[in-house]
């Protein structure tokens, strides 16, 4: 535990982290200014900060250099602050420091929300006291005093950055995709960030690494921990893997248990591997896996990821706006049973499009694209797809529902950020899933 008490600290940003994070530092006695480019009424729920916190609004950040300590938030790159800061922990390295209880971590490029929360319904299954928090919307901070058995955490690239000594008890890497190249530049630097999870790890600790990802599985030498290896596409001895339907999971005795999933509540290809890995965290950290197995039937998944919005006339329409980058709408339009009608575009991250057309032009028929990438996807379409542009999500609703048949999958996997039209991915996620509870069929239509 760390005396914030006295102590001068910035907070940089004043998003759902950043107010948690310049509250926990008030109440315990930190001289704390929160700083935020944008005006007041860009920011919202001001109220909700500590009377205690000094607020700077609407002008560049201060200089960070007359502070003890910064706390950025994690959309704020680090040349924003990094040549002037004495000391940087973002919210991850503060909880770490004060909580008192062993903290699951997990992060990776797809499926690390859904993973982090079938986790922690997992431990609860089991018995043991587990709560969620980190990138799935709860404040890591959060969950600071309160009475728990474990944290689990799902951690971001951008959160990782600004760690020092955050050593998870199990840290899990899910997989390693491009994505945030407007951030770190290159696949690399992404790649670095990530490992930043398993950097402090000890022998007693439990590294769980895909190694059917060559980028996760170099993992295994950058860390003191013991490997959990997981494979989907074969037998991982030692540590869990995915057989004929099945999940085989290996305990710290070396005893293996088979979990059928047909009983999963969660559809899909991309569902079942995460399904994998986390039956193998639970287990790693000390949950029996029979008993976190239940949660599979009654876990039904998160809003935006693969989410059945509608039926009708035989057309499904499924709303995944959280596929913003290639590879996720690669294993959202992999994961999905019919002829797919395509929602796709927003804002370009300067990812590489190639593996994704590979996917787009082996199980795609129609696609209907919006928003600033719309040239750049058009062009890796092949001739034998059908295309349309639209100007809104709602309108790209009404031409893929006009293109659909019987027996198709209108799917939103945009591949891209929200950005351009959007406040975040959530909000494009609820358009879509408007447009299309609105949707009539033409002879409906009076």
């Amino acid at each position: 535990m760390v005396d914030l008490a006295g102590k001068n600290v910035l907070v940089l940003g004043l998003g759902i982290s950043g107010r948690s994070a310049a509250n926990f530092c008030a109440r315990r006695g930190a001289r704390v200014i929160a700083a935020d480019e944008r005006e007041e009424a860009e920011i919202g729920a001001l109220g909700e900060i500590d009377p205690e916190v000094s607020l700077q609004l609407g002008m560049p950040f201060p200089d960070p250099d007359i502070f003890d300590l910064v706390v950025p938030s994690p959309g704020v790159p680090a040349e924003r602050y990094r040549d002037g800061a004495h000391r940087v922990w973002g919210d991850v390295e503060l909880a770490f420091r004060h909580l008192a209880v062993p903290v699951v971590a997990i992060t990776g490029t797809n499926g690390k929300s859904t993973t982090t929360l079938l986790v922690e319904a997992m431990l609860r299954a089991a018995g043991l006291r587990a709560r969620a928090a980190g990138n799935v919307g709860t404040p890591v901070l959060d969950l600071v005093g309160n009475a728990l058995d474990v944290a689990v955490l799902e951690v971001s690239s951008f959160q990782l950055e600004t760690t020092e000594s955050f050593r998870p008890r199990v840290a899990a890497v899910l997989n390693i995709t491009p994505d945030h190249l407007d951030r770190h530049g290159n696949i690399e630097a992404y790649a670095r960030a990530k490992a930043r999870i398993v950097a402090n790890q000890q022998s007693d600790d439990t590294a769980v690494l895909n190694m059917d990802d060559a980028r996760v599985g170099a993992f295994a030498s950058e860390t003191k921990a013991r490997i959990l290896p997981v494979r989907c596409s074969g037998p991982a001895p030692g540590g869990a893997w995915l057989d004929a339907g099945t999940a085989v999971v290996t305990d710290a005795t070396g005893a293996t248990t088979r979990i059928p999933l047909d009983g999963m509540r969660l559809s899909g290809a991309h569902n079942r591997e995460n399904a994998v890995f986390a039956l193998a965290i639970a287990t790693a950290a000390g949950a029996d896996p029979v008993r976190a197995a239940r949660a599979l039937t009654s876990f039904a998944g998160l809003p935006h990821r693969g989410e059945v919005v509608r039926k009708v006339c035989g057309v499904t329409f499924i709303d995944d706006s959280k596929a913003t980058n290639p590879g996720a709408a690669a294993r959202a339009i992999e994961g999905v049973d019919g002829a797919v009608v395509w929602i796709a575009g927003g804002r370009d991250k300067g990812l590489d499009f190639g593996e994704l057309a590979e996917v787009v032009n082996a199980r795609v028929r129609a696609a209907v694209l919006i928003g600033e990438a719309t040239e750049t996807l058009a062009a890796q379409l092949g001739p034998d797809i059908e295309l349309r542009r639209a100007e809104s999500i709602e309108a790209a609703v009404e031409a893929a529902a006009g293109i659909a048949k019987a027996g198709d999958v209108v799917l939103l996997a945009p591949a891209c950020a929200s950005h351009d039209q959007f406040r975040d991915y959530a909000e494009r996620g609820e358009r879509f899933r408007d447009a299309a509870l609105q949707w009539q069929p033409k002879e409906r239509q009076t």
